[in-house]
């Protein structure tokens, strides 16, 4: 029988290769959070330090900071390590204010809520 030993780690698919550097977290209602990991457990309830939540809209954005991060386990969607070698956005990605962003994203919701709207007053003509 063949254990895994320290050297192994980096093989495993525990979250403890990840201590330490630059995390990526998709969080279960969509939201993005960026951050350092500095502990976990069992049941992948993570904690982030320099957290911040990247929010994108068309090609706006925007780190908003949060400090140390808690985050339950059963919200994690997705955890990556982040390449800080590599640019994290593509050039035309504009950084904006978390004020402008906001509106962004209240202006994002409104267009969402009239298409839906307008979608249910044109049911009667069943696009099916």
């Amino acid at each position: 029988m063949s254990w895994a030993g320290p050297d192994d780690i980096l093989l495993s698919t525990s979250l403890a290769s990840y201590l330490d550097k630059k995390l990526l977290v998709l969080l279960r209602d969509g939201r993005k959070l960026m951050g350092i990991l500095r502990s976990f457990d069992q049941f992948a309830n993570v904690v982030l330090q320099d957290a911040c939540d990247r929010v994108i809209v068309g090609e706006l954005y925007c780190d908003i900071p949060l400090g140390l991060y808690v985050i339950r386990g059963e919200n994690v969607v997705l955890i990556g390590e982040l390449d800080l070698d590599k640019e994290e956005l593509p050039p035309n990605m504009t950084r904006v204010s978390e004020a402008e962003i906001k509106r962004a994203q209240k202006a994002e919701r409104d267009a969402t809520d009239l298409k839906g709207s307008m979608r249910k007053r044109m049911e009667f003509l069943d696009f099916d």
